[in-house]
């Protein structure tokens, strides 16, 4: 199962995805610099990703807390905590635009 997310380039990534898994974590996992400063709990909004909008209307709706963060954040409406979306095989294949502060992984 994977993800695709597409870096600040453009340049397309698929990424393993495990499922249960954050949708943050397993983008940190393969390298990415996502900042998620507060881990996952829904405290910070620094985990914003921009959904395609052939997959928006797959996600579950965002919940209060949720809508908060990207409130204060000034999100646009593609936007998503991707600390709040839980990988799952419904979401093989997401598609998602990583924003432009986030660095893709030296290539090995």
């Amino acid at each position: 199962m994977k993800i695709i997310v597409a870096d600040s380039g453009g340049v397309e990534h698929a990424l393993d995805a495990v499922e249960g898994w954050r949708v943050m974590e397993i983008i940190r996992a393969h390298g990415f610099g996502l900042e998620a400063e507060c881990g996952g709990s829904c405290v910070c909004g620094t985990c914003q990703v921009h959904v395609d909008p052939a997959w928006a209307a797959r996600l579950h709706e965002p919940r209060e807390d949720e809508l908060e963060r990207l409130d204060e954040n000034f999100a646009e409406p593609d936007e998503r905590l991707s600390c709040q979306l839980i990988f799952t095989e419904e979401l093989d294949g997401l598609r998602l635009v990583l924003p432009e502060n986030v660095k893709a992984p030296e290539p090995a």
